[in-house]
């Protein structure tokens, strides 16, 4: 794996402002992806993972969205910086994006070879002919059968499954060194969900891309990513090698949501663990650990200063003050 990162970002800070007041949706956020290397990012509804990942692309709209600092590095660019045309040529051709919700990523009024072919002649200069072509080997690729046919239909022609596909081909499209993913499989059956799953892992080993994969299901994660970033109140809370992760769960946060998925051992439980209380209200920079309200294991620190990531092993961090050698979590507390 190359060790130069593809994609730096360097103290991320989104804000959403209203009238009476703002939202502050990610808060310093700082991670690095190298070639190749798929990074999982999980955390409730709410904790940032979507509105971090928009920002990298400035998808947001703004107003009311604003990027207030950060770098966003990707092939020697500041992404946060860019001109509109210039960061157009970014998106789609450096870096793909596979959103939330096919049906409504899709126009239902053009056909799904029209949006497949329009990245290919817009970034690409492909001629019809060819981008045709292109396009038919696209969805050949993400396994739909009969491409050359399917390129005329509509997307309500397609399942919820086949949709993804064709999010995913149209992400695709121009070979970015960069897909995001997010959230893909929310809404599709499981034995649908693992043929997306199977599709990108082949996918990124064939084309040598980085991915990150967005989620709430810490399964997914555990089969198909090498990185975790665990993200709450719109702030990086922990990051490892997966199997550090797992082995090892260090904040808080990520020990209950481990504690939260069901066991696979045949151990019985009678109840599924909860965490108790709401995600933060982000209407203010987090001043002290927003996990606290929360947490069994907070003390008077936690609520006065916002811990840093404190690094409890090689490459593995966890934004909690009982993780500092010789604290509480490391030693099961």
């Amino acid at each position: 794996m190359n060790s130069a990162p593809v994609l730096e970002v360097q103290g991320l800070k989104t804000v959403f402002g209203t009238r009476d007041f703002a939202v502050h949706a990610v808060n310093d956020v700082s991670f690095s992806l190298r070639e190749g290397e798929l990074l999982g990012v999980v955390g409730e509804s709410g904790s940032g993972k979507s509105v971090t990942m928009m920002s990298l692309l400035r998808l947001l709209p703004s107003p009311p969205a604003r990027i207030e600092s950060g770098r966003v590095m990707f092939e020697g660019q500041d992404l946060v910086r860019l001109d509109d045309a210039s960061l157009r040529e970014v998106r789609g051709r450096g870096i793909g994006f596979v959103f939330q919700d096919p049906m409504t990523s899709l126009n239902p009024v053009f056909t799904v070879g029209f949006q497949l072919m329009e990245p290919l002649r817009t970034h690409l200069g492909f001629d019809r002919k060819a981008a045709r072509r292109r396009a038919a080997e696209l969805l050949a690729l993400v396994g739909i059968p009969s491409p050359e046919a399917r390129l005329d239909d509509y997307p309500h022609q397609f399942s919820g499954g086949m949709r993804q596909r064709v999010m995913i081909a149209i992400a695709l499209a121009c070979n970015p060194k960069v897909l995001i993913a997010d959230e893909p499989t929310t809404a599709l059956d499981v034995t649908i969900q693992a043929q997306i799953l199977e599709l990108v892992k082949d996918l990124r080993h064939k084309l040598g891309m980085a991915v990150v994969w967005i989620t709430h299901d810490l399964g997914v994660v555990a089969g198909i990513a090498d990185r975790v970033m665990v993200m709450y109140g719109g702030q990086v809370v922990e990051s490892a090698g997966v199997d550090a992760l797992y082995e090892n769960p260090t904040h808080p946060y990520t020990r209950a949501l481990m504690a939260t998925l069901p066991s696979l051992d045949g151990t019985r439980r009678d109840r599924l663990m909860t965490i108790a209380g709401q995600p933060p209200l982000l209407t203010a920079p987090p001043a002290a650990c927003p996990f606290a309200p929360r947490c069994a294991h907070v003390h008077d620190r936690c609520r006065m200063a916002n811990p840093p990531l404190i690094e409890v092993a090689p490459g593995h961090a966890a934004a909690c003050w009982l993780a500092a050698p010789g604290e509480g979590v490391q030693n099961g507390v």
